[in-house]
């Protein structure tokens, strides 16, 4: 039995050094570093996703806690699905060209520097590379051959001085994302009410459904986001939907008592 786990193991070990041989091959590392300077929008897509699954869920979940007639659910849920959903998604592209404009003020205040006191920045790239173990001549080396390139020179500064990417998110890609993501998933706590409304002897517990449908959204927002940054998939699954859970349940007990109130 021992020696068998000793072959597994063996085998285990060959299997993973043949992969990390196989990614590192040139073309592999050049095909992922190439890969790697392209904006991901993961982030623009799960915060439109969870936003638009808890917020159309909470006017659902609102709505029945105030027993107040299901049309009610498909108009309000509707009418969230575009105002609020529009609403991220111009603040996200807002707030993606905001950074944008402070990383291009950031890129014209350095060229002014490095074009007018060429010795003082030179300085800051020598001690930011000495910083990182660099001494002698090959600090110096890395000085020259950064300083000779001015792009090069410039993003380096960027990069080490104020922590700016290179890139940035295209705003108007990352409003778009927000607002797709809003809209889908945002739509499923809708779906058993809407096909209530368009066929009315259709014979369901609506809010069942959508119970159920909008936890496997959550969770499966949650699992694919998990997946994409190497995370356990079930922790992420299940952390979205205890989030988006709890927004749910705050908002069916604030229905249920401000019922009266309707």
């Amino acid at each position: 039995m021992t020696s068998l786990k000793f072959l597994h193991r063996a085998h285990d070990e060959a299997e993973s050094r043949a992969e990390l041989e196989a990614t590192h091959t040139p073309e592999a590392i050049r095909v992922r570093l190439e890969a790697s300077s392209r904006e991901s929008y993961l982030k623009d897509f799960i915060y439109g996703a969870i936003d638009g699954a808890v917020t159309t869920f909470a006017v659902v979940a609102g709505v029945v806690g105030a027993a107040l007639d299901n049309i009610i659910i498909v108009i309000l849920g509707v009418a969230n699905l575009v105002a609020d959903g529009f609403s991220m998604a111009i603040s996200n592209y807002l707030g993606s060209r905001a950074e944008a404009e402070q990383r291009d003020k950031a890129r014209r205040s350095e060229t002014r520097h490095i074009e007018k006191y060429p010795e003082g920045e030179k300085e800051e790239i020598r001690q930011i590379f000495a910083r990182k173990g660099f001494s002698g001549e090959d600090l110096e080396r890395v000085v020259d051959v950064i300083t000779s390139d001015q792009d090069l020179w410039l993003e380096t500064m960027l990069h080490e001085e104020f922590g700016i990417p290179r890139h940035g998110p295209v705003p108007w890609k990352a409003g778009v994302a927000t607002f797709m993501a809003f809209v889908v998933i945002g739509s499923v706590p809708l779906l058993a009410y809407i096909m209530q409304a368009l066929l009315p002897g259709l014979t369901i517990r609506p809010f069942f459904i959508s119970c159920v449908l909008t936890g496997a959204a959550f969770f499966l927002v949650g699992a694919w986001k998990a997946k994409v940054v190497e995370q356990a998939w079930w922790r992420g699954g299940l952390e979205t939907l205890l989030v988006g859970g709890s927004a749910a349940v705050l908002a069916y007990i604030a229905g249920h008592l401000l019922r009266g109130l309707a």
